[in-house]
């Protein structure tokens, strides 16, 4: 089990970058095999997934929706059988449709049709406005 929180610029102009960032924990020591990412969920639309990346390989995996604009990273650091780390998400020439909940997961695999599949762990979300 690992805990995952949030954070980020709630608002931001069209056309401007944001950054989100998800800091996360956890003690167990299948969490070094996670894969980390992205999803997000439009008002009225079913949450989607955007991007992911491993703990080993450290491989990001884009969606149709991410691919091109959104660039993931991530940053560990192993204490015993404890994991720590930032799961980034850096998202350029933003528009409108991009206004949306973001959310932060950890799961067992990545692929680039679903992002995570099999989410073990949830973050609660940041709002992120694309607004003038």
């Amino acid at each position: 089990q690992v805990v995952l929180r949030e954070s980020g610029p709630g608002l931001v102009q069209p056309s401007q970058t944001l950054s989100l960032y998800c800091n996360f924990s956890g003690t167990s020591i299948t969490a070094r095999c996670y894969t980390w990412g992205w999803f997000r969920q439009a008002p009225g639309k079913e949450r989607e997934g955007l991007s992911c990346i491993t703990t080993l390989s450290g491989r990001p995996i884009y969606t149709d929706s991410a691919r091109g604009r959104f660039s993931i990273s991530r940053r560990l650091t192993y204490s015993g059988h404890k994991i720590n780390g930032t799961v980034a998400l850096v998202m350029e020439r933003l528009e409108p449709e991009d206004t949306a909940v973001y959310y932060c997961a950890a799961g067992k695999r990545c692929s680039v049709d679903y992002g995570i599949e099999f989410v073990d762990s949830w973050g609660q979300g940041t709002q992120v406005t694309v607004s003038s």
